[in-house]
């Protein structure tokens, strides 16, 4: 049978486009040979067609003008690898209300725009892939949308972000937070900008696309709670330790009862759960169903040749499966409610410094036991008349947990801010010992 010739655009040609081209080139034999279709690349659109690439394309691929990709309509396959909401947004419903299949790396188009982009595709036919957008050459989205698409998954727990994972591994190792961001981005880990990255952005968007695909309901990314890494210290890093946990950002979605809790922030995880040894700029999910139980994809999640994988094995799957089914379809298929922000429960590790006498403990059991916050375990620190307070709860709600950290806040013998982060763990805080 003869090989059908595929004409490919693509939109940006920057570190991932060079690297779509380039695997297309390297590896179009093998593709061919899977698929019976030869994959080529006869359109980038860029700003600057004379800026010096590292893989440049042929004469004539380049091109400044967006008419060149979205009024040729040979293109039947598109991938946009420019990033940003805006041009991207317009040019990708373009091309899909006309019946042009998108294969984008975009996670923050997808997560604010989604529904627009598999509205235009579901009119006209064309299919939308996004399977790089969340964790780059981890192929999450193949796995949620096809291998479980009948597992009822109620809980996914992830490490999304490896320009963060890079940083708080690098302060497991005794590196201030500046130093290991500087170190980051000297190895090109982190953007000379990195504030979508520390700041829980990025992993906004991922979790909102990743929670939305596994649930079956638009996870607005406005339903996220976000928090950052830049207020995690040295203190932090050596009370996770002396708990025998470790510091990760991570992103978890939870289904329960019909609504849906969405949050990304630092949380302390038990060295035995798995993702406590996720090191480096690696990312890893973790998705809990009824019918699979538990199951880990671990692997690199960021950086041009990575993500180039995942875009071109979408541009591979279009040109194998069109008009074949449920992939070409939005993933919403219900709507859900939001959880109220309070109401998730977990357990908690809280740092409280207050002033070392009689009778202070007392009082901040009697603000914990007050919201129904109980203590698994507690070790006290004496320094110089105060004491530094390293508390593990048993789960509670966050709402409450809150209110009573506003209470031991307002007592006269508080010293310092009370603060709380997450503790996640499988064995149970009561088994968590001390180191």
């Amino acid at each position: 049978m003869p090989s059908v010739d595929v004409p490919v655009a693509l939109l940006g040609y920057g570190t991932v486009g060079a690297s779509v081209h380039r695997l297309l080139e390297e590896q179009g034999d093998e593709i061919e040979r899977a698929t019976g279709h030869r994959l080529r690349v006869v359109r980038a659109l860029v700003r600057d067609a004379d800026k010096e690439r590292r893989f440049a394309p042929a004469t004539g691929v380049l091109t400044t003008d967006p008419a060149d990709v979205l009024g040729d309509s040979s293109l039947a396959i598109v991938a946009e690898v420019m990033g940003g909401v805006e041009p991207a947004g317009p040019y990708v419903l373009e091309l899909l209300a006309s019946g042009r299949s998108v294969v984008t790396a975009n996670k923050q188009l997808v997560a604010r725009r989604g529904a627009e982009l598999f509205a235009a595709a579901a009119s006209s036919g064309a299919q939308l892939r996004f399977e790089a957008s969340v964790c780059a050459a981890i192929p999450v989205i193949k796995v949620l949308r096809e291998s479980l698409v009948s597992t009822n998954v109620h809980k996914i727990v992830g490490i999304v972000n490896g320009t963060t994972n890079f940083v708080l591994s690098a302060m497991d190792e005794g590196r201030t937070y500046a130093q290991a961001l500087a170190e980051a981005q000297e190895l090109g880990y982190a953007e000379a900008d990195p504030t979508d990255d520390v700041g829980g952005g990025d992993a906004a968007a991922k979790l909102a696309i990743l929670s939305t695909v596994a649930f079956g309901s638009r996870v607005p990314l406005e339903w996220v709670a976000v928090e950052g890494i830049e207020g995690v210290t040295q203190e932090h890093v050596r009370a996770a330790r002396a708990l025998d946990m470790r510091v990760k950002l991570l992103a978890r979605a939870t289904l329960a009862d019909g609504r849906v809790d969405a949050r990304v922030g630092p949380a302390f995880v038990d060295v035995r759960h798995p993702l406590a040894a996720v090191e480096g700029p690696f990312n890893a999910v973790m998705l809990q169903g009824d019918a699979i139980r538990e199951i880990t994809l671990e692997g690199p999640g960021a950086g041009g040749i990575e993500t180039a994988s995942a875009v071109v094995a979408d541009l591979v799957s279009i040109v194998g499966t069109t008009g074949t089914g449920f992939l070409q379809d939005d993933p919403v298929w219900h709507e859900l409610e939001r959880l109220p922000p309070g109401d998730l429960a977990s357990p908690w590790y809280l740092r409280l410094e207050v002033e070392d006498r009689a009778g202070v403990l007392e009082r901040l059991a009697h603000e914990l036991a007050s919201e129904g916050v109980s203590v698994a375990r507690l070790v006290q620190q004496p320094v110089d008349g105060h004491a530094t307070l390293h508390v593990v709860t048993h789960e509670a709600p966050a709402g409450r947990v809150d209110r009573a950290l506003a209470a031991i806040r307002a007592l006269p013998e508080s010293r310092g801010d009370a603060i709380a982060i997450p503790v996640v763990s499988q064995r149970g805080v009561e088994n968590l010992g001390w180191a």
